[in-house]
């Protein structure tokens, strides 16, 4: 089957990414889409020798694919292009990793990009009739959630690019240089979604309930309130956990030292699984995706674990040499074209297919 050029458009609209990818004129049309920026589409052109003066820009994706302009040909801009982006952000990539590490507290302060607006509407403009309240609540308030919540985008953004550099630097891997939807770049032609991620919490709890066992978060309230140790109650699962973990690490009783231990050991039993046999926890994290982000495009999930201190996990996102080396050793094993494994899942009721794979960085392993 070959795809002319309003067909593989159709199919990029519908996001049948892996159609594409099976067929070279697909193929084709992808690495045309990450070299749709004028000026990539220019370096193409002159790199292959072709004169695109006389065609309108808008029509000058079409003539490329049309003229037959080979997938080594773009291959060999793409990398270029690359190459030259990747070299300026080096030389000032050590002071950005020092920048990271200033970063001692990850807290979206109650904030999130879904949700940033909604929050500041329902929380503060209908809630509020007062003016010299609602200035009150302003800075004591909303002002530290607005910090909270730029300080974790900025740093998510630049440890993402960070990695994506990583990932992109090898042989094995070819960058998506341009915007093409829900792809970082390509691995033997395998086109794929970077996540970055850690050992969600939901998951650990749904695979303790399958061994029956206990959620932590109940085993941990029950030791604190036998130690008439306080906590607040209202906090979320998520935080109310971590509080209660740490408080209780550094408590000198031995039944708290004895209950941490027994659920890092648990934990470890857990993470090793699935470092062996990773599909289970992927076909958890396409399970259980925001219902406005869904979609069932090829993903590559890199999952940080701190085995010393679940809960900063966040942190490994800038340790670039520990980054670099599990990466490249993921990538460095990779046979042939041999890449990802094949992944079902359900959602609403539909079943749902894709290729992923997950990458585990650790530290105190």
């Amino acid at each position: 089957m070959h795809f002319t050029f309003p067909e593989a458009e159709r199919a990029y609209r519908d996001d049948r990414i892996a159609e594409l990818t099976a067929n070279p004129d697909g193929m084709r049309f992808l690495l045309l889409r990450s070299l749709s920026r004028a000026e990539h589409t220019d370096r193409l052109a002159a790199d292959i020798g072709m004169d695109l003066e006389p065609i309108p820009r808008g029509q000058r994706l079409r003539h490329l694919f049309e003229a037959g302009v080979s997938k080594r040909q773009m291959e060999a801009t793409i990398s270029a292009i690359h190459a030259a982006e990747r070299a300026e952000r080096a030389r000032s990539e050590g002071v950005l990793i020092t920048e990271l590490y200033k970063m001692q507290v990850f807290d979206w302060g109650g904030l999130h990009q879904n949700s940033l607006e909604k929050t500041i509407i329902d929380n503060y403009v209908k809630k509020i009739a007062s003016f010299d309240r609602l200035n009150e609540c302003i800075d004591n308030e909303l002002l530290a959630s607005m910090r909270g919540y730029v300080q974790c985008s900025w740093y998510n953004h630049w440890t993402s690019i960070i990695i994506e550099d990583i990932f992109k630097a090898h042989r094995a891997v070819l960058p998506a240089v341009g915007l093409i939807k829900k792809v970082d770049f390509f691995i033997a032609d395998v086109p794929f979604d970077l996540k970055v991620t850690y050992l969600p919490e939901g998951y650990l709890k749904d695979k303790r309930s399958e061994r029956q066992l206990r959620p932590e978060l109940t085993l941990l309230k029950r030791e604190a309130r036998d130690l008439e140790v306080h906590f607040d109650a209202t906090l979320p699962e998520a935080r109310l956990l971590e509080l209660l973990w740490n408080r209780l690490s550094d408590h000198p009783r031995q039944s708290a030292q004895d209950l941490i231990r027994e659920l890092c050991d648990q934990r470890r039993q857990l993470l090793n699984d699935c470092v062996r046999d990773p599909g289970g926890l992927i076909r958890w994290l396409y399970e259980n995706q925001g219902v406005r982000r869904f979609d069932a495009s090829n993903r590559l999930f890199l999952v940080l674990v701190n085995t010393q201190n679940y809960f900063a996990s966040w942190k490994l996102k800038r340790a670039k040499d520990l980054l670099e080396r599990d990466i490249r050793r993921y990538l460095d094993a990779l046979s042939g074209n041999r890449v990802g494994r094949r992944i079902e899942f359900d959602w609403e009721g539909e079943r749902h297919t894709a290729t992923s794979d997950a990458v585990f960085v650790m530290h105190g392993a």
